[in-house]
This record gives structure tokens, C-alpha cells and sequence, in this order.
């Protein structure tokens, strides 16, 4: 059986890649969403979701470089255009959305998608002995999991 070189089974590596790039390409689409609503918001919550939705991009953004960093790690090339990342889209792609609930219930489509992906990989890592894609897909999902009832709490 083939090692990678740290020291886990080079096709359950590849394979956890292959799913890893498809994690990237959904985290870019949904940080893309984030930054339109960032600009977009309208309305007397606009305070409120602004800020918000600049906090989601910027940890969106730092967890790109973690899932890409994996990648790496893993031996395996990041995707890194946005034809990749639209070929693997599965989260829902927000345009010129300014409603205040549309772009709440959007951000909780997109990380419900996310969270999907995210628990599929955490199955194959488990099944891998990848500790590292473990902790980042149960810090991932934890997060996640609290950010989707607090916006759930305030749709009301």
C-alpha cells in the first residue's frame, strides 16, 4: 500500500482531495454570495448585516486557505478558477439580493450545502485515519451548526 508523506494511503488521500476541491470551490462561491450581500443590504437591519456578513467573508476566507492548505498537505493540487469552482458548485449563488431575510435565508442554503459536503469528508477521513481533515471538519461543522441557529433565531 502506497504512503503519502505523512504517512496515510495515497488513494484514500486522493480521494479526500478530490472531496476537499469540491469543499474550495463551494467555500469560494458562498464567500462570493457573502461579499455581494455585504454591498447589497438594504433596509433598517442594514447595520446589523453588514457587519455580519463581512465577519462570515472574512472566516470563509481564512477557511479557504485551511481547505486549500489541506489539499496541499495531502499532496494534491487546489482548485483555483472560477470555472472549477462553478463546474463543482453546490451552494445556492445569490445576485443582487438587498432583502434582509433573502439574504439571511441564503447564507443558511449556502452552509447547510457546506455542511453536507463538510460531513461527507469527515466520513472518508475518519475511514482514513486522517486526524487533521477530522479536526478541520468538526471545527467547520460545529461553527457552522451555531451560526445556522442564529440566523434561524434572527428570522424569528
Amino acid at each position: 500500500m502506497a504512503k503519502t508523506i505523512i504517512g496515510l494511503d495515497k488513494k484514500e488521500s486522493e480521494k479526500l482531495v478530490e472531496n476537499l476541491n469540491k469543499l474550495l470551490a463551494n467555500f469560494q462561491l458562498y464567500y462570493q454570495s457573502l461579499r455581494g450581500l455585504h454591498w447589497n443590504i438594504k433596509g433598517k437591519n442594514f447595520f446589523e448585516l453588514h457587519v455580519k456578513f463581512e465577519e462570515l467573508y472574512t472566516d470563509s476566507q481564512m477557511k479557504i486557505d485551511l481547505v486549500a492548505e489541506r489539499i496541499l498537505t495531502l499532496q494534491g493540487v487546489p482548485l483555483h478558477t472560477f470555472d472549477d469552482y462553478i463546474k463543482a458548485g453546490k451552494v445556492p449563488v445569490g445576485k443582487d439580493i438587498s432583502k434582509d431575510e433573502e439574504a439571511v435565508e441564503l447564507v443558511i442554503e449556502s452552509l447547510s450545502e457546506l455542511l453536507k459536503i463538510e460531513r461527507d469528508i469527515l466520513e472518508i477521513s475518519d475511514k482514513a485515519d486522517d486526524e487533521g481533515t477530522n479536526s478541520m471538519m468538526s471545527d467547520f461543522i460545529s461553527e457552522q451548526e451555531k451560526t445556522i441557529w442564529m440566523l434561524n433565531a434572527w428570522l424569528g
